[in-house]
């Protein structure tokens, strides 16, 4: 598995940005990689409709692929597939309600997909 680069901290003493170039490939590593994310994407387009209970993941007769699509997680954010083309090239950057919705799905704090630096 890809480790997220993520800084962690935030330096009280100097202002601090965000790189959304590099916070982008974070996006896509945890679209690629990231199991709860998969798991909460199975749910909301398959789980829903045959009255999945997320527990029992490992046994489920879903075929749940290693990794998500751009399209499916697309319709979990009810937007576009090239929203999310855009978000994970770096040429927009996701609203912070949506990345906080990333965060929440994925169970990761938010410094842990930012990378901020200092200018």
């Amino acid at each position: 598995m890809k480790k997220i680069e993520g800084n962690n901290t935030l330096d009280k003493n100097k202002r601090q940005f965000v790189d959304w170039k590099k916070t982008s490939k974070n996006l896509a590593l945890l679209r690629q990689y990231n199991e709860n994310l998969r798991k909460y994407v199975c749910f909301q387009l398959k789980g829903k409709i045959e009255n999945c209970s997320r527990r029992d993941c490992e046994n489920c007769r879903f075929e749940m692929d290693e990794r998500i699509s751009q399209k499916e997680l697309a319709q979990v954010f009810g937007v576009s597939d090239s929203v999310i083309v855009n978000w994970e090239s770096g040429r927009t950057n996701p609203d912070i309600d949506d990345l906080l919705f990333y965060c929440q799905i994925c169970k990761m704090n938010i410094f842990d997909i930012l990378i901020l630096e200092e200018r």
